[in-house]
C-alpha cells in the first residue's frame, strides 16, 4: 500500500515514542509550518498510542491530556479549548515548572535554521544587530532543548534551513563555538532525532549531526544537495522503515480522517 511523505515522517517519529512518555506539542501557525510543528507530531503520537505506546500522554499548547481518539476535525483555538476528554487547560506557570523539572520526555521542534550541532534559530535571519528577517522569537523552545530528555526536530530539508552555523542560537543543541553542553552546564542530552521529508538524522557521541536513514528512493547525494554542510555519513545508511498497511489505514481512517493534520 502506497504512503505519502507526511505519513512516512509521522511513522518515523512514532517509532521513537514510548508508553511512559509525556510529549509536548505546540500549537503552530498554518500551512506547511503547521503540518511540521503540529500535524505530524499529533499523528505520530496517536499512532504510537494505538500501535505500541498506549500510556503515552501529551500536552498540546496549554491543554493537558486531550483524548487523541476524539481529535477535532479543525484544530482552531476554540476547538482545542473545547476538546473532549482533556483534563483541563493547564496553567502556564505549572507547565514551565514541569518543563524545568524534566517531566517532559519528548518535545517537538521546528526552526528556520538548524546547524550541524542541532542548534536551532527561530529568532532572526542575518546579523543579530540588524537582521534581514525577524522571526517569531525564542518562545519556550530554549527551555525545551535545555530540559527535555529527547527533543525531536521536524523540518523539511533545505540548504537555507540546514546551515553550517545558525545566525542566532534560539535553542542550544549539542555544541557551539562557546563549548559543549557539558561545558555549559546542561544536564540533558540535547536533540535526539531530526525527521525531514528526505531522510532522518541523529547525532554522534560528539554531538555532530549524522545521517540516520534515507527515505525510500532517496540517495545520499540528494540529501547533500539540500544541505549547506555535510553531516557524518556512515558507511551503510539504512532505509527509513515504512509504515505497513494497517498503520496507513489507522492514519487515514481513524487518526486524520479529515486530513486536517497532514494536508500540507
Amino acid at each position: 500500500m502506497s504512503f505519502t511523505t507526511n505519513e512516512l515522517m509521522a511513522y518515523a517519529v512514532s517509532r521513537r515514542l514510548r508508553s511512559e512518555d509525556l510529549v509536548f506539542i505546540g500549537v503552530g501557525t498554518a500551512g506547511r509550518a503547521y503540518t511540521l510543528a503540529v500535524g505530524i507530531p499529533l499523528v505520530a503520537s496517536r499512532l504510537a498510542q494505538l500501535d505500541h505506546a498506549p500510556d503515552l500522554d501529551i500536552y498540546l499548547g496549554n491543554l493537558l491530556s486531550p483524548d487523541l481518539a476524539k481529535m477535532p476535525t479543525q484544530l482552531t483555538q476554540d476547538a482545542i479549548t473545547r476538546w473532549p476528554g482533556a483534563h483541563a487547560p493547564a496553567d502556564i506557570g505549572n507547565k514551565v515548572d514541569a518543563l524545568v523539572r524534566g517531566d517532559f520526555t519528548v518535545s517537538f521542534e521546528s526552526a528556520a535554521q538548524v546547524d550541524r550541532w542541532g542548534n536551532l534559530n527561530i529568532t532572526a535571519i542575518g546579523a543579530a544587530e540588524a537582521p534581514d528577517v525577524r522571526l517569531v522569537g525564542t518562545l519556550a523552545q530554549a527551555e525545551h532543548l535545555a530540559f527535555v530528555e529527547r527533543p525531536i526536530i521536524v523540518v523539511d530539508l533545505s540548504s537555507r534551513t540546514f546551515v553550517e552555523e545558525v545566525d542566532v542560537i534560539s535553542s542550544f543543541g549539542h555544541a557551539s563555538t562557546q563549548g559543549s553542553r557539558r561545558q555549559l552546564g546542561y544536564s540533558t542530552g540535547g536533540p535526539a532525532l531530526v525527521v525531514t521529508d528526505l531522510c532522518t538524522f541523529d547525532f554522534t557521541g560528539q554531538g555532530l549531526m549524522r545521517l540516520n536513514s534515507l527515505h525510500p528512493g532517496v540517495t545520499v547525494d540528494q540529501v547533500l544537495d539540500q544541505m549547506s554542510f555535510e553531516p557524518v555519513i556512515p558507511d551503510q545508511v539504512p532505509q527509513t522503515p515504512k509504515p505497513n498497511e494497517e498503520q496507513i489505514k489507522l492514519i487515514r481512517n481513524e487518526i486524520d480522517e479529515g486530513q486536517a493534520l497532514l494536508r500540507h
